[in-house]
């Protein structure tokens, strides 16, 4: 019996900062990869190219769900280990994953651990450590689903869920800006997605939600013991949380602007 293929997958946008460093840890022991960019207007399909000839332009954005089930209908190995760009594979993780398609088992999904380096300092609390993800599994047996934010990998009953071990290092946000800008999209995705629903939010909420999030980071979630790091994620991430309420409840409850007479 042939040994099974593994590709890796990303979808990206300008992120030649990161890409390099990121592919550089699994070119040599991988058999694809297969990038999607949604229009990047830096040096990220250059590095791409070095690396791998499928790389893959999709401008018309759909949607984190919807980007990735396009970019995983251009794979052709037999198991697909999902990246971002600013994530890298440690050594140990590496062993783990190879161990895992060489046992060949088709009806299961691995998860593995991602330890975030953010402002200066590996996050091991806060609810951030060991934040196990599902990226790997055989690429016929399930896909993304098509959530425009918070995208998941779909399982159902049939499917068998184990841990690999080994850590998935993840730089996360390169300074606060980066932060605010990444947050800021996530939120307009998740109110959008709200509201198709019809759902509704209001101030009140926003406010109750951020307490809430701040409480659980900081406290039940023991982020005070990283320090200072620990105290401004928590605080961001409240305020991330109040915004994407507060973005809902502009859409639901304020009045356009009349028009003059």
């Amino acid at each position: 019996m042939s040994k099974p293929t593994i590709a890796v997958a990303l979808i990206v946008k300008n992120e030649a900062k990161h890409l390099q460093a990121c592919l550089e840890t699994v070119h040599d022991w991988v058999d694809e990869i297969v990038i999607l960019d949604s229009g990047s207007s830096d040096g990220t399909e250059r590095v791409a190219r070095t690396f791998t000839d499928k790389f893959f332009v999709n401008q018309d954005w759909p949607g984190f769900g919807p980007q990735r089930r396009l970019a995983q209908s251009y794979v052709e190995s037999d198991y697909l280990l999902w990246l971002d760009a600013d994530e890298r594979v440690t050594p140990e993780l590496k062993s783990s994953i190879l161990a895992a398609v060489g046992q060949n088992n088709l009806d299961t999904i691995y998860q593995m651990s991602r330890l975030s380096w953010v402002f200066g300092r590996y996050i091991r609390h806060c609810g951030w450590y060991p934040d196990r993800v599902l990226r790997l599994y055989p690429t016929k047996l399930t896909q993304y689903n098509d959530a425009l934010v918070h995208e998941k990998v779909e399982v159902s009953s049939n499917m068998k869920v184990k841990n690999l071990s080994g850590d998935l290092i993840h730089f996360t946000y390169n300074d606060i800006h980066h932060y605010l800008v990444k947050s800021a999209g996530y939120a307009k995705a998740w109110a959008e997605q709200r509201e198709k629903k019809g759902k509704k939010s209001s101030i009140s909420q926003g406010i109750l939600h951020a307490l809430g999030c701040f409480i659980k980071m900081y406290v039940v979630k023991a982020g005070f013991l990283d320090g200072k790091q620990g105290f401004l994620l928590s605080l961001l991430s409240a305020h991330s949380t109040f915004v994407k309420y507060a973005d809902l409840w502009v859409r639901s409850e304020t009045e356009e602007m009349p028009s003059k007479d």
